[in-house]
């Protein structure tokens, strides 16, 4: 359990660090594209994690992004929304026997469908949240929509090609 806990805060911490220090310096069509890895440190962590601790890691993961980003919160309260609606995704995306304990949210243990539908779902929700109270207004709507779309494509290819390379076919352990 306790290699788990290590583990898992290793990854996050890594994941803000790639984020803060290279991902964040990558403009790619002007800004109109803006990739957010660090969320996959919160999509990753097994789905029966207590729902208060899930808000507390992505308390502090935010907390992290924003202390690197200088944005107050910005990434705190779209981390949170990420995390509140988690266990919503992933209940509605349950198989009809429900999850096993101590199973994680990957593509070899789920499937690409299903990880591609779950990371797409909250990925959306995430980005849609940061960008549109980042902008506090609704007012250049499709713009701000089609930077959301474009980052969350980005994001999710980002988030795929990790989970290969994280995570090997014969890798079942928990990690």
């Amino acid at each position: 359990m306790i290699a788990l806990i290590v583990r898992n805060t290793l990854r996050i911490l890594f994941l803000v660090l790639i984020q803060g220090l290279v991902v964040n310096r990558i403009d790619l069509w002007n800004g109109t594209m803006l990739p957010f890895i660090y969320i996959f440190g919160i999509l990753m962590l097994p789905i029966n994690t207590p729902r208060s601790l899930l808000l507390v890691i992505a308390f502090a993961t935010g907390a992290l992004v924003d202390m690197f980003t200088n944005t107050l919160g910005l990434h705190i309260s779209a981390s949170l929304v990420l995390a509140f609606m988690q266990p919503l995704v992933q209940r509605a995306l349950s198989p009809r026997e429900g999850y096993e304990a101590g199973q994680r949210p990957t593509i070899q243990d789920m499937g690409l469908a299903w990880y591609v539908t779950y990371a797409g779902i909250l990925t959306l929700i995430h980005h849609l949240w940061l960008f549109f109270i980042e902008l506090f207004r609704f007012t250049p709507f499709f713009s701000t929509l089609g930077k959301v779309l474009l980052s969350t494509l980005a994001t999710l290819l980002l988030l795929t090609i990790g989970q290969y390379l994280i995570y090997s076919p014969t890798d079942r352990r928990n990690q």
